[in-house]
């Protein structure tokens, strides 16, 4: 990924209305080739009204959209859309169709190859129910079969939200997989997930918004640094030796853990690795969940997003 690529979404000062309700304000953001942007939000924060507007489902009230070179509600979008994919939260088919003949219909759309129908369904493991009627499949089937669908035509747009509702931990395994390998293929892909624990390691960075507003931007160190969320370091060996050296006074949370501001976390670990008795430590910086706690928390302080990637690189 190049700093000189164009983006594959852009919003600029966008901004939806529906009535008295304000659905996105002062919304900027852009998806640049090969990226993976998680969009995070409680009910109502209007991230599907964002994914609506990227879609062409909805214009905006004002403000600029540009997907894949165009604005997606113009007639020049018409043939961009074979290029991107979507999973709807909820995953809705003819239940009297066949899966195989759910991915035919959608393919036939698409106009893409009919091995790649096979393939896919073996990728999200459904080979033994294609010719079932989706009426006998259960939630995490459907949700597969949502997947499998989405991938159809490898797209260069991938939208993504809830993707891993009603899938077990090993299915969610295998979809991360499948997003780490379209992402390398160059797609970008945003995902929209109040599911947290094990997104952070897919995304290159996020967005949090809240009322329709953008809370904070940009990578998850970014964000990071600017809400100056301690790291945890927990020790081992140390037998209470922790609480009595008043070099580490500010820092005891516990018998056996620190929270250490980042900008000190190298000089107190090279001052544990120095103590006697110690026989393991652990650093462990602030997680997704924890930095979206803070900023939702925090809603009142986050006038200004953080820049994003490309900007701070700019």
């Amino acid at each position: 990924m190049t700093t000189h690529s164009q983006p594959i979404v852009e919003l600029t000062n966008v901004n939806k209305h529906y009535d008295k309700v304000k659905a996105l304000q002062g919304i900027n953001l852009k998806v640049m080739p090969g990226e993976v942007l998680g969009l995070f939000g409680h009910n109502g924060a209007g991230k599907t009204t964002m994914m609506k507007l990227i879609l062409g489902i909805i214009k905006a009230t004002s403000g600029t959209v540009n997907v894949l070179n165009a604005d997606p509600i113009s007639s020049q979008a018409f043939e961009s859309r074979k290029h991107i994919g979507y999973l709807p939260e909820n995953v809705s088919f003819y239940d009297h169709l066949t899966g195989k003949e759910v991915l035919t219909y959608f393919a036939r759309l698409k106009k893409v190859p009919k091995q790649q129908i096979t393939d896919l369904l073996e990728q999200v493991g459904l080979t033994h129910a294609m010719n079932r009627a989706v009426k006998t499949y259960s939630k995490g089937m459907r949700q597969r079969l949502g997947l499998a669908q989405a991938f159809l035509g490898q797209p260069k747009l991938l939208l993504l939200d809830e993707p891993t509702v009603g899938l077990d931990p090993i299915a969610t395994q295998e979809f991360y997989q499948s997003v780490d390998k379209l992402k390398s293929t160059g797609a970008s892909i945003i995902l929209c997930s109040h599911v947290l624990p094990g997104v952070e390691q897919h995304i290159d960075k996020a967005i949090i918004i809240s009322g329709g507003k953008p809370l904070a931007q940009g990578s998850l160190q970014e964000l990071r640094q600017q809400a100056q969320l301690p790291v945890t370091i927990k020790t081992q060996g140390l037998n209470g030796a922790l609480v009595t050296d008043e070099r580490f006074g500010d820092f005891v949370v516990a018998a056996d853990e620190l929270k250490v501001p980042e900008e000190k976390n190298l000089e107190v670990v090279k001052q544990l690795l120095e103590m006697n008795n110690i026989s393991n430590l652990q650093v462990l910086p602030a997680d997704l969940e924890q930095v979206y706690q803070y900023y939702l928390s925090h809603e009142h302080l986050s006038q200004k997003p953080v820049n994003t990637t490309e900007e701070t690189k700019a």
